[in-house]
C-alpha cells in the first residue's frame, strides 16, 4: 500500500480545501507514492517522534499538528522544527499533517471529544458558508440517466444523510452547427430542436473539478450548456466546534470532576458556577475563544476549549461556564480518531500510537 492511498482516505473524511488559511496541514516531507511499512499516529511530530517511528519501522507519521506552519529560509539543529525535518528527511520518514480541515468536519476532533463525554444531538456550533455549488446541465433526456450517475459517482447529489439527490425537469433546447462543429445530433448551417432535461444537483466545492470532469465525460454534446451557481445554504456537517447535549442533566460539579478524569488533567481552569445543573454542552478541541459567543447564542451551559486568555474569560459574561482543560488535553484524543480511520479502512494494515508524551506543558 502507498502512503497516497492512506492520505485520500483522511482526505476523504476531511478535505484539505476545509484548513483555516492560517494552517500547513497535508504532506510536509516524503514521497506520496511509496511504499508503506507502517504508520505512527501522534498529536505532534517532535523529533523523538520521529524516532519512536524508526524503531517501529513506520516510514509515515501522522500528526494532527503540522511540524511546519511557516516558511523554513535555513535548517538549524538547534531549533526542534528544523530538527524534526531533518531527521525525517534523513530516515525516509513522511509527516502528514491533518490539522484544522479534521476540526472542521462534524466526526472529526471535536467528534471525538462529544463521543467522549457521550453527548447527543450533535450540531456544529460555527457553521462555515460559500462551501456548496449548484451545477445545472442541460442533456438529451435518453443521456440523463447516465450523466446523473456519472455526477453522484463524482461526489455531487449529497445532502446530509442522504445521496443521489437532483431536481430534473423538461424543456427544449436548440443550436445550430456552424463550420468546424462535430454534432452529436443535426447538421451544419441548420437550427436542431432538441426535448432537454434540466438536471440540477449540489455538490461540495472542493469536488467542483471532479464533477465537471464527470459531466464532460457523460456528457453526449461536443459543447455542454451548463450553469454553476454558487449558493448561501452551509453544510450542516462543516464548520467550528459542536453544540451538543448529555443524556441526562449532571450537577455542574460532577460534571467538571468527570472532566478532569476523562481527560486526565490535574487541574481546570474555568469561570465560576453560575448553575447547578449541566445539560448542553459546547466544545471546541484546541484554540476555541473565538467561539465564546457562539456557545452563548447556542444557550451551551458550559463551553469546553483551551488556550483562554485572561481577559477572554469576562466574556462568560455570567450566562455560562467556560472551562480551559489544556491545549494537548483537548486535542488528545486525535490520535485514537486516526486509529479508528485507519482501523475501520485497511483493517489489517500496521499502525500505532506513538509512545511519546509530547505534551509540552507540565502541572504539579
Amino acid at each position: 500500500m502507498t502512503i497516497s492511498e492512506i492520505i485520500s482516505v483522511l482526505e476523504k473524511m476531511a478535505p484539505l480545501f476545509l484548513q483555516e488559511p492560517y494552517d500547513n496541514s497535508g504532506l510536509i516531507t516524503g514521497n506520496k507514492q511509496t511504499e508503506c511499512t507502517g504508520a505512527l499516529l501522534c498529536l505532534d511530530a517532535t523529533e523523538a517522534v520521529i524516532n519512536d517511528a524508526i524503531s517501529k519501522n513506520c516510514n509515515l507519521v501522522i500528526a494532527h499538528h503540522p511540524i511546519v506552519f511557516k516558511g523554513i529560509k535555513k535548517f538549524d539543529a538547534d531549533n526542534y522544527v528544523d530538527k524534526t525535518i531533518i531527521t525525517a528527511i534523513k530516515n525516509d520518514i513522511a509527516i502528514y499533517a491533518c490539522h484544522t480541515n479534521m476540526d472542521n468536519v462534524i466526526n472529526g476532533v471535536n467528534g471525538k471529544i462529544a463521543e467522549k463525554l457521550n453527548l447527543i444531538n450533535r450540531k456544529i456550533l460555527q457553521l462555515k458558508p460559500f462551501l456548496i455549488q449548484k451545477i445545472v446541465v442541460f442533456v438529451p433526456f435518453e443521456h440523463q440517466e447516465a450523466l446523473e450517475k456519472s455526477l453522484f459517482e463524482a461526489g455531487a447529489g449529497e445532502m446530509g444523510n442522504y445521496g443521489e439527490c437532483s431536481f430534473v425537469s423538461e424543456g427544449t433546447g436548440s443550436f445550430k452547427p456552424l463550420e468546424g462543429a462535430h454534432p452529436h445530433t443535426g447538421s451544419i448551417g441548420i437550427r436542431t430542436i432538441q426535448k432537454e432535461a434540466k438536471v440540477e444537483v449540489i455538490f461540495p466545492i472542493w469536488k467542483q473539478s471532479a464533477v465537471l470532469n464527470a459531466m464532460q465525460n457523460a456528457h453526449p454534446y461536443e459543447e455542454v450548456a451548463y450553469e454553476l451557481y454558487m449558493l448561501q445554504n452551509k453544510n450542516q456537517e462543516i464548520g467550528s466546534g459542536i453544540i451538543a447535549e448529555l443524556e441526562q442533566s449532571m450537577d455542574t460539579k460532577d460534571f467538571l470532576n468527570d472532566l478532569k478524569s476523562i481527560f486526565n488533567v490535574k487541574c481546570l481552569k474555568h469561570t465560576h458556577i453560575i448553575s447547578n445543573k449541566i445539560k448542553k454542552v459546547a466544545i471546541c478541541g484546541g484554540s476555541g475563544s473565538f467561539l465564546i459567543q457562539d456557545a452563548i447564542r447556542a444557550n451551551a451551559d458550559v463551553f469546553i476549549t483551551s488556550d483562554i486568555k485572561y481577559h477572554d474569560f469576562f466574556e462568560a459574561n455570567d450566562k455560562l461556564v467556560l472551562v480551559d482543560i489544556g491545549h494537548f488535553e483537548s486535542e488528545q484524543f486525535s490520535i485514537e480518531l486516526f486509529a479508528d480511520v485507519l482501523k475501520k479502512n485497511f483493517p489489517t494494515f500496521a499502525h500505532f500510537k506513538t509512545d511519546v508524551h509530547t505534551n509540552p506543558v507540565k502541572y504539579l
